[in-house]
């Protein structure tokens, strides 16, 4: 793993084998002041294991320098406010993440989409969100709280219709066939993006199957304005602030768009699909 979060981990991991190393310890003297397996002193210092606020707290204890814990909160929490673990994020259920989400929409003025494999949460169904939201509880093994987060996910849909913003979705033709939800809940999703091609505060493009991409993206992303780049991996959701990876993201977004078709062209894409489900 060659990734920032990565190298991050190895500093930060580097800086509790500095405060090892000045206590006088070695790796297995130290692991027994801490009740702990020596590979454990040895993973968190060679970046293979990440710490939490406790283990940091016990570190700085056992090497008597209690003054080091703010400055190793901070150095993890560095490290967090970029790669956000599900397991940490959904622990009270997936709600207060779409709680986030509505916070993120109301602080921009111009959201970019780029969703590969499902529609874009700003425009799902109900039904569909419902589906959706609680194969990801199930996937992840978090707090069941489908209803409640598929109400806050409506609640975000809100900013739909303010004028002073405006939605620029990018969805993959392979998305609108994905068979994520039953055929009549399918269907209607459909219906609904149809529905929102024309609206002033939207634009909806879909990149077809046949399309010719310099680049193919590996994965779906939003971008926050030029503030804030979010990308859902499997395990955790990176928040990207740096100049450097919004460059990119942009790029992607630019590259991906010269393929997607507009207007009356993906209405009639949808539609072909949306005929595929017949009369459901």
């Amino acid at each position: 793993m060659t990734t920032d979060f990565q190298t991050g981990r190895e500093s930060l991991g580097a800086r509790l084998r500095e405060l090892r190393v000045e206590a006088g310890l070695n790796g297995k003297t130290f692991a027994t002041r801490l009740g702990w397996q020596a590979s454990k002193v040895s993973k968190l210092e060679n970046g293979k294991q990440t710490p939490d606020l406790q283990d940091l707290t016990a570190w700085a204890a056992a090497a008597n320098r209690r003054d080091a814990v703010p400055e190793l909160k901070a150095r993890l929490s560095g490290l967090e406010s970029t790669y956000r673990s599900w397991r940490r994020q959904l622990v009270a259920g997936h709600r207060p993440r779409q709680e986030q989400a509505i916070a993120e929409t109301t602080a921009t003025t111009i959201t970019r989409a780029v969703e590969a494999f499902c529609i874009p949460g700003l425009l799902q169904t109900p039904d569909y969100a419902h589906a959706t939201l609680a194969a990801a509880a199930e996937f992840r093994r978090s707090p069941r709280d489908v209803d409640d987060a598929v109400r806050t996910r409506m609640r975000r849909q809100e900013a739909l219709y303010d004028p002073e913003k405006r939605f620029r979705f990018l969805i993959h033709e392979a998305a609108l066939h994905a068979r994520i939800c039953p055929p009549q809940v399918h269907a209607a999703q459909l219906d609904r993006l149809m529905s929102v091609i024309g609206l002033d505060t939207i634009e909806l493009g879909i990149v077809p199957l046949a399309a010719e991409l310099r680049s193919a993206p590996n994965h779906g992303f939003w971008i926050y304005d030029r503030r804030l780049v979010i990308v859902e991996t499997i395990g955790t959701e990176m928040w990207l602030v740096d100049a450097d990876s919004i460059e990119v993201y942009e790029r992607a977004w630019d590259w991906l768009y010269e393929s997607a078709v507009h207007g009356t062209q993906a209405r009639r894409l949808i539609g072909r699909v949306r005929a595929l489900l017949g009369a459901v």
